[in-house]
């Protein structure tokens, strides 16, 4: 544009039109107005551009400088009106406004909703040349937006009929240019029965205001208006977003909402086609399936807790439609009392491999399987199976609770798939699990040596109302070792304060430990339940295994447990220490760990548990106490149990052991009493052990309150324990009973008494032996030197008497 000459354009004052004329031209440039304005005064010029009929204008601003600053543009703006209906410029004022802009950035391009636009350019700088602002129009055909037969008197609302149109395009009222705000469009598609629509969205750019759309959005319908099932919404940008219609009606909606907010997005363009031969959905709705609306051929089967059925290619039993595209999602339960997984079995299977693929390769021909929630992430490329050609696939289970399938026929025919879908608990435990989804898990020491498990769907928390059984079987000559890592059970009766296990303690969830035997009986080790982590544990010589059973009400749920398992070769009946203390004579005696009181060692490397047993057998009718003298393990009974080492102690043959860990304050006792005669220690350290001074105790063999005691009664216990384990510098009594240590003192003295004195016997004989040796030598060297007088001979016999006397004496003090 000239502003000194335009043609098809007049000016008055500073008003510049453009009318699009029969034979005239159709598109043109603009300009800036030149202007001296030395004064400063505010001046505005207005643009307009009228289409004739049919038409639209477009505008396209092509460079752009405005002087003015955004967002406020003071001095110098442009202000936009792209949906102007009446063409009398003093009326422009009265059209919606489209934008005001200024500084750098141009507007986007526009079309007009109606057959006009409008600019008016504001302005009070001193000078203005043509290069601040810069475009082009054009007049373009308005049958783009004729979609269909449209609502009088309303700019985008269009009924599209089948008989009338099958196939055409589907476009908002200003695409490609910035669309209006408030807008409302609809568009009605209406088929024939046995008909599907295929609408596909080409380019789509709405204002995204979040996955809500709570702005601008199109919204489908899957009928004849917007009180049918919805299919989507949609906002933001998309590139082939396609859409099925379920039947043969379609209902679009297109909002864009009043704000002050300067967004210029472009609105949608699509095609769509009406057809009898997209997929039939009969065979997705008759077996159980759920079409997924908006969809070809895709559908969801969603589990009915355990439940089953089958799945099919599209039109089975007959052959599958060329260039068909259909997805399964077979979801299982998941939520804080169900997790299930999926397990499909192919009955029949005829994919013809394509044409032009490779020898292991499928081309496009294919049936893809997903079993680990790929298509959360849209990670389709990462499949786990792909499948084609004649051959039964094998049996697969999914990896949690979803399994996908896609199916591909490419552009030719076959007889496609059946399969059988069920869905089976998954209570996410490594094992061999029982069949029919029960929690029961078995692990065979001729499968595998060592490994894992777990309770239900740990880390995170067990179900409610659970039963779960764990069978650990070892090979001849094998025990099974069993090494708790984590461990928190449910126990809200329990005193935390102690030990949680127990029936007593444990009566809201647990977990028992038995061994189990070859004639079918099985003896608990223990029940266990809150914080309290069992022992490390082996099973018993002449068990053929252990077995666990984890119980939990219906009431709330903790995270329950982490174990390990090892077969190893079987021990001897005492462990790796230990011994059988029988004799009826003894009794009493002291047990300590291994290199008390330095640090217990762990197991070998490769070994997963070091243990010790004592088996201690005292005369009939009597029992055995059992003091716990020094003692030093790893753990806490009450906070975290004793994984990692544990004294038990048997106090009856016929029920399970006590367990001890931690440490043994100064002034408390651990006294314990057998019910009967007989009693059993064991010591079991874990692999994970760091070693501590470990444990000595004593044992004695007590009566308990007989009528009469023959030996030594002791004052408080009253236990009666035999006299010679009196002053013997062990506590024989129990508990805060001394007696039997009381009044040692002069017999300790007595004895110190004949200890030296026999010393000194045996000193004095010695000397005395040797005094006489002497005195031999000398009358021996005499007699052969001289002839010896007889007063000389009863001299020397005094000498020989004086030897005789001493020995007497030393004989003496040698009976003493």
């Amino acid at each position: 544009m000239n502003n000194d000459y335009c043609l098809f354009c007049f000016v008055t004052e500073c008003e510049y039109k453009f009318i699009s004329r029969t034979g005239g031209p159709q598109n043109g440039t603009f300009t800036a107005p030149r202007l001296t304005n030395p004064f400063n005064h505010s001046f505005m010029c207005v643009y307009i551009f009228f289409a004739g009929p049919h038409q639209k204008v477009e505008v396209t601003f092509l460079s752009f400088n405005l002087r003015g600053t955004p967002p406020e543009c003071k001095h110098e703006y442009l202000d936009l009106y792209a949906e102007v209906q009446n063409p009398d410029t003093t009326e422009l004022i009265n059209s919606p406004f489209g934008g005001r802009f200024c500084g750098s950035i141009p507007p986007r391009a526009r079309i007009s909703l109606y057959r006009t636009i409008a600019f008016s350019f504001y302005t009070d700088k001193n000078d203005t040349l043509p290069e601040i602002f810069t475009g082009k129009y054009s007049f373009i055909n308005d049958s783009l937006y004729q979609v269909g037969t449209a609502a009088p008197n309303i700019p985008c609302t269009f009924t599209i009929n089948a008989s009338i149109r099958r196939k055409g395009s589907i476009v908002s009222p200003t695409y490609p240019g910035a669309y209006p705000k408030p807008l409302s469009c609809s568009f009605l598609f209406l088929g024939k029965s046995g008909q599907r629509l295929h609408l596909e969205f080409r380019d789509f750019d709405l204002f995204s205001g979040g996955p809500h759309c709570p702005f601008d959005s199109v919204t489908v319908y899957d009928g004849r208006d917007n009180s049918s099932a919805v299919i989507g919404t949609y906002c933001g940008q998309h590139r082939n977003l396609v859409i099925y219609s379920s039947q043969e009606n379609l209902y679009v909606s297109f909002e864009a909402i009043q704000r002050s907010a300067n967004t210029q997005n472009r609105g949608f363009k699509g095609i769509f086609e009406f057809s009898e031969s997209f997929v039939k959905l009969d065979f997705i709705q008759k077996n159980g399936g759920e079409h997924i609306r908006g969809t070809e051929c895709d559908q969801k089967i969603l589990s009915k807790k355990e439940s089953s059925g089958f799945v099919f290619s599209p039109n089975y039993p007959f052959p599958y439609i060329p260039k068909t595209v259909c997805r399964y999602f077979i979801y299982g339960m998941q939520d804080t009392q169900n997790l299930e997984r999926v397990r499909l079995q192919f009955v029949m299977f005829d994919i013809p491999k394509g044409e032009k693929a490779e020898k292991d390769e499928c081309g496009d021909r294919y049936l893809k399987i997903y079993l680990k929630g790929q298509e959360q992430t849209d990670a389709y490329d990462k499949y786990d199976y792909e499948m084609c050609g004649e051959n039964q696939p094998e049996i697969m289970i999914s990896d949690g609770p979803r399994l996908v399938m896609i199916f591909a026929s490419g552009d030719s025919q076959g007889r496609g798939f059946k399969a059988k879908y069920s869905f089976e608990t998954d209570y996410l435990v490594p094992g061999t699990a029982a069949p029919e989804g029960k929690c029961m898990f078995s692990y065979q020491s001729a499968s595998r040596k060592q490994g894992d498990f777990n309770s239900p769907r740990f880390p995170g928390n067990y179900p409610s109302g659970i039963n779960c059984t764990y069978t650990f079987i070892a090979t001849p000559n094998e025990q099974v070792a069993i090494i708790f890592d984590y461990f928190k059970v449910r126990a809200d009766n329990a005193n935390t304060s102690i030990a949680q296990y127990g029936d007593e303690n444990c009566q809201e969830d647990w977990l028992e430990i038995y061994n189990m035997y070859r004639d079918g009986t099985e003896v608990r080790l223990g029940r266990y339940c809150g914080f309290t982590a069992p022992g490390p544990v082996e099973s018993n010589r002449g068990a053929i295994g252990i077995k666990l059973f984890f119980r939990a009400n219906e009431k709330g749920v903790y995270s329950g447990f982490k174990a390990r398992y090892s077969f190893e070769t079987a021990k001897p009946v005492f462990g790796d220490c230990g011994g059988n203390i029988s004799n009826a004579e003894q009794a009493t005696g002291i047990i300590q760990s291994e290199n008390f009181p330095i640090k217990y060692e762990a197991p070998e490397s490769g070994m997963a548990t070091k243990s010790c047993h004592w088996y201690l057998n005292v005369k009939a009718a009597h029992q055995i106490l059992i003091n716990i003298l020094e003692f030093t393990l790893e753990g806490n009974p009450a906070s975290r149990g004793c994984s990692a080492a544990v004294l038990r102690l048997w106090l009856d043959m016929n029920t399970y052991p006590i367990e001890v860990c931690g440490e043994k304050p100064n002034n408390d006792s651990l006294l314990y009493v057998s019910v009967s005669n007989q009693a059993r220690i064991s010591f079991v350290v874990a692999d994970k052990s760091v070693g501590m001074a470990g444990f000595r105790l004593s044992w004695t063999e007590v009566s308990v309150a007989p009528s009469i005691c023959k030996e030594f009664k002791c004052e408080k216990s009253s236990y009666c324990i035999l006299g010679k384990l009196r002053c013997n510098n062990i506590s024989n009594c129990g508990e805060n009973d001394l007696s039997d240590e009381a009044n040692c003192v002069l017999a300790e003295s007595s004895d110190w008494i004949v200890i030296v004195v026999t010393a000194v016997s045996v000193v004095g004989s010695v000397i005395l032996m040797f005094t006489c040796y002497i005195c031999q030598r000398r009358k021996n060297r005499r007699r052969r030197r001289h002839t010896i007088p007889s007063g000389s001979v009863h001299s020397y016999s005094g000498h020989q008497h004086v030897c005789d006397e001493l020995g007497q004496r030393f004989a003496s003090v040698d009976s003493v």
